[in-house]
């Protein structure tokens, strides 16, 4: 016997028209992912392509790539697309701060950033930049490594210090081991860092290296000057 398609289904239950009658925080995560695929493959709906998306666990949705969203079942490049996009507009809606945040201390910015950026599988290098009040400008992913490593010139971190009139900025990047320890490659970083910045009157505030659930603070670990 052939599914039921969203068609099949009586007009006031259909995922979209519930979203326009009732707002997107009445409706279940499969039918947000339905609305997201948009449509279904022979013999199977689009909500029941969700529900098996859904089955999966929305963290591990998020942590894969284009290419493999488009290689589940009854997904493809297209729909995989959008539902990366998707997640990624929702991580960057919860990491985007608001009218310039303040910031109160590094471990409440090092949490939020282990939130939305543990899950990556490839390495990637990013900063936050702050005013003379401690306020947060922006927040900018700089680059996307490879699994093992990151190649970053200081230049890249600094050179959107000075186009954004930051004072100070704080630095991050994950390393998809899990294990947030420094690498020596890190220290060297780090270190090359802090002198490029001091020579622009920077002040690269730390450096946080984020791991699956934890980080570490290279200020708090007593490796920056």
């Amino acid at each position: 016997m052939a599914e039921l398609t969203i068609h099949d289904m009586a007009v006031e239950e259909r995922p979209r028209e519930r979203l326009a009658r009732c707002g997107p925080s009445a409706l279940s995560n499969a039918e947000l992912v339905a609305i997201l695929l948009g449509s279904g493959i022979r013999g199977r709906s689009a909500l029941s392509l969700a529900q098996d998306l859904v089955a999966r666990g929305l963290g591990e949705l998020s942590r894969q790539e284009v290419s493999s969203l488009a290689c589940i079942p009854g997904v493809g490049p297209a729909k995989g697309s959008r539902l990366a996009a998707a997640l990624e507009l929702g991580r960057r809606a919860a990491s985007t701060p608001q009218d310039r945040e303040s910031l109160r201390n590094v471990a409440t910015l090092a949490k939020r950033l282990v939130a939305t950026h543990s899950h990556h599988i490839q390495e990637r290098l990013g900063a936050v930049y702050l005013d003379t009040r401690d306020r947060i400008i922006r927040e900018r992913e700089i680059y996307v490594g490879t699994v093992n490593a990151t190649t970053v010139s200081t230049r890249d971190v600094l050179r959107w210090a000075l186009l954004d009139g930051a004072l100070s900025v704080i630095v991050f990047h994950n390393h998809p081991s899990g294990d947030p320890a420094p690498s020596a490659e890190d220290l060297i970083f780090t270190r090359k860092l802090e002198e490029a910045g001091q020579t622009l009157g920077i002040r690269v505030r730390d450096h946080i290296i984020i791991g699956v659930n934890r980080y570490v603070s290279m200020r708090e670990r007593g490796l920056m000057k």
